[in-house]
């Protein structure tokens, strides 16, 4: 063993730069990256403390720590849903709530899916993909099946919002566009002490029928409400492939 270790020693420090097989992570030359040599190219990598990209971003981060009911209208991949998603999760963990409550309205994107096999929770969950996508980013795969589990973060769709009274909590609202006036306003007086709602949509963007969509309605009234903060995001806060804003300027 003492011979072996002895030879691998060896072999390491004869090791010359100048030969055409070199080794997997040259200790001089620091890390290995496979895409260049300098590091000019990251990928993105998950970070703790989300920080704003844009102006309006902030705006909007400021807003959540700020107000009780944030309403969050922009165009697709501006960041809305993350955000908010990403506050509840720090809100959660800095312990000013007690859980999370995600909700989305189960509209079909211009087509009929059918019937889905499986209980409620099967039929539902292509509904609600988007937030535990979001979730899953945030906390990771296990320790969001088990906050789940405990009901510490429920996910549900907006039928099952009414009657309920939500206290010590983070809500969160997702495709508030596909809400028609009277949902909104049934979200929106569920809100109960200690707690966050943010709504987040598109306007331009409803999969409802022209005219039911009551989201930009309820924005424009609650903007003269002081203790309500309406944030709207631009083609400028885009985040995704800078494809997206180049698409929604002529779409």
């Amino acid at each position: 063993m003492a011979k072996r270790s002895a030879r691998y020693k060896t072999r390491d420090t004869n090791f010359d730069e100048d030969e055409k097989v070199h080794r997997l992570f040259p200790s001089s030359r620091g890390g290995w990256n496979p895409r260049d040599a300098d590091e000019q190219q990251r990928d993105r990598k998950y970070v703790k403390n989300i920080r704003a990209m844009s102006p309006a971003q902030q705006t909007l981060l400021e807003a959540i720590d700020q107000r009780s009911v944030v309403l969050a209208l922009g165009p697709a991949g501006t960041g809305k849903t993350y955000l908010a998603i990403a506050k509840a999760v720090e809100a959660l963990e800095a312990g000013r709530c007690s859980r999370i409550v995600l909700s989305r309205p189960a509209v079909e994107a211009g087509e009929s899916l059918g019937f889905l096999p499986g209980d409620l929770q099967d039929k539902l969950a292509p509904y609600l993909r988007p937030l535990y996508d979001a979730l899953t980013e945030r906390l990771g795969t296990k320790r969001l099946k088990a906050l789940v589990a405990d009901g510490v973060i429920e996910i549900a769709p907006v039928a099952y919002m009414r009657g309920r009274t939500l206290s010590d909590c983070y809500v969160v609202i997702d495709e508030a566009q596909n809400c028609t006036y009277t949902q909104l306003k049934m979200l929106l007086t569920r809100l109960g002490w200690r707690s966050t709602m943010v709504l987040t949509g598109d306007p331009d963007q409803t999969d409802l029928l022209k005219g039911l969509s009551g989201f930009g309605d309820i924005a424009d009234r609650l903007e003269s409400v002081p203790e309500i903060a309406v944030v709207r995001l631009g083609e400028a806060d885009i985040v995704r492939h800078p494809l997206v804003a180049g698409m929604l300027t002529v779409l």
